[in-house]
């Protein structure tokens, strides 16, 4: 297993102090910098795992916004077709992406231990986990896609054939291969290794845009599929993610390495410590799923255009989450391997920095969505309307920026920490509760329009930051125990 771990990484500014103890007073951990460690380590090191992040999930978000443009030429239906299957889409991932919420973090803990027999053994558990639960929501959402669309709101032009059933359908297809890839990433993002994540996942995007071009309107001698068109490329791209994935991790290349000889037979014991923290990550997702159900039925009563403009600022909003995500990825990582090691003055440390650099990205996003929003609107849809009422809405988007960045990366180093407890109520809070309720009330009340929609985007943004912040600041992260 020595050949395994060569590649395991270079040093880090975590291997350069002594392991913890027990015996620490926690109440006197601090962010200062521990002797023999400098804060040009700890950049790099946070750096050293964002940028692949940052950049895989921007351009598999890049690659989202291109299906979604492509298929705007349609219509504003067909990008309404896409918007009311995507919260269905995103309700039959929720239990494995929970698991993997606590594969990365045990994952992570395992490194910074030193132990990496069973960091191997809870990929390969997750894995066991994610083909079950994943297998299972593909059969659900294929066989009842119609009335997930139909409940969502969708009106006789998207319950076309051609429209978001038949969207929903093929997205459940590939299901599976999407969840095996999307385990293999977390596990690998928590040993700090998302250059690997990187390569296969822009080599899938690259895939999905080819395939978009081809049979959304049917060139090179293809039929023209329209909408299903986009979803079929989608689900061939995330394949090839697959298989390049699961090449990566047998081929004992890395810290995290997949041997089929192992088997997949069941550990409850690790089981028991991915579901320790999965569960309350899946209480998480699904309290989100359906506040943003409920949120977007709420925006769907307005029409199809305001669904479609919606969808549209929604869509490039999500953009602007990959630098959020992405350092939230290094905050997770760090956070887990740094109590790993017993050394929560490291995770403190660490997580003081990787805000201040995802703060200073933030303002540069602000600059763009405020000078540019009805430029990247356009590129969307040539309506006037859509044009000018999205326009608008991005000065929502540029406004939260900020907030929006230091949430993503608390919440990520929490979860590193195994506090996915905390998260959960705060998004019961506020995606359930403010969100969803407050957009009924400027929106049917007040008649606010799509404007209501989204000042209520922004206060449950606000309020899950400050509660975020709140439950990191008060330290009980550093004696959770996994």
């Amino acid at each position: 297993m020595q050949g395994a771990q060569v590649k395991s990484d270079k040093k880090m500014a975590l291997d350069y102090v002594e392991v913890g103890g027990d015996t620490e007073d926690l109440s006197q951990v601090t962010a200062k910098i521990p002797e023999g460690v400098t804060a040009q380590m700890l950049y790099r090191d946070i750096i050293h795992i964002a940028w692949p992040s940052l950049l895989e999930l921007t351009l598999t978000q890049l690659t989202s916004m291109a299906d979604l443009m492509m298929v705007g030429q349609l219509g504003p239906w067909a990008i309404t077709a896409v918007g009311l299957s995507t919260q269905p889409k995103f309700l039959m991932q929720t239990v494995f992406m929970a698991m993997n919420v606590g594969a990365t973090a045990m994952v992570a803990r395992y490194k910074g231990a030193g132990e990496q027999e069973k960091a191997n053994n809870i990929m390969r558990q997750a894995l066991l986990m994610t083909f079950v639960f994943s297998l299972i929501s593909s059969i659900v959402g294929f066989f009842f896609a119609k009335p997930l669309v139909a409940f969502m709101g969708g009106q006789d032009d998207v319950m076309a054939l051609t429209g978001g059933t038949v969207y929903l359908q093929i997205q459940m297809i590939g299901l599976v291969s999407f969840a095996l890839t999307s385990t293999i990433t977390a596990t690998l993002r928590g040993v700090g290794n998302s250059r690997t994540a990187m390569i296969y996942n822009m080599i899938a995007n690259v895939v999905n845009v080819i395939l978009n071009y081809v049979l959304i309107y049917g060139h090179f001698g293809a039929p023209r599929l329209e909408v299903a068109g986009a979803s079929l490329a989608t689900i061939i791209g995330q394949f090839v993610a697959m298989v390049i994935a699961f090449a990566a991790v047998i081929g004992g290349r890395f810290y995290l390495t997949l041997h089929i000889r192992d088997g997949f037979m069941p550990d409850f014991d690790a089981i028991r410590k991915i579901v320790k923290i999965g569960v309350p990550a899946m209480i998480e997702q699904l309290t989100m799923r359906a506040g943003m159900i409920i949120y977007a039925k709420t925006v769907a009563s307005l029409g199809t255009i305001s669904f479609a403009t919606h969808q549209i600022c929604m869509n490039i909003q999500a953009l602007s989450f990959m630098t959020g995500q992405a350092f939230g990825v290094s905050a997770t990582s760090l956070m887990g391997q740094s109590l790993g090691k017993k050394r929560p003055d490291m995770a403190q440390a660490y997580c003081t920095r990787t805000r201040r650099i995802g703060m200073c990205v933030a303002f540069v996003l602000t600059f763009i969505f405020l000078f540019f929003g009805r430029f990247i609107v356009a590129c969307y849809s040539g309506d006037p309307d859509v044009i000018a009422t999205g326009a608008r809405i991005l000065m929502f988007v540029a406004f939260v920026q900020p907030f929006q960045s230091s949430q993503f990366i608390l919440s990520g180093a929490l979860r590193g920490a195994g506090d996915t407890k905390s998260i959960a109520k705060i998004i019961f809070v506020t995606v359930l509760l403010v969100r969803p309720g407050l957009a009924m009330l400027l929106i049917h009340l007040f008649h606010w329009g799509l404007e209501g929609a989204w000042v209520a985007l922004v206060s449950d943004q606000l309020l899950r930051t400050a509660l975020v912040w709140k439950r990191y600041k008060s330290g009980k992260w550093k004696a959770i125990r996994v």
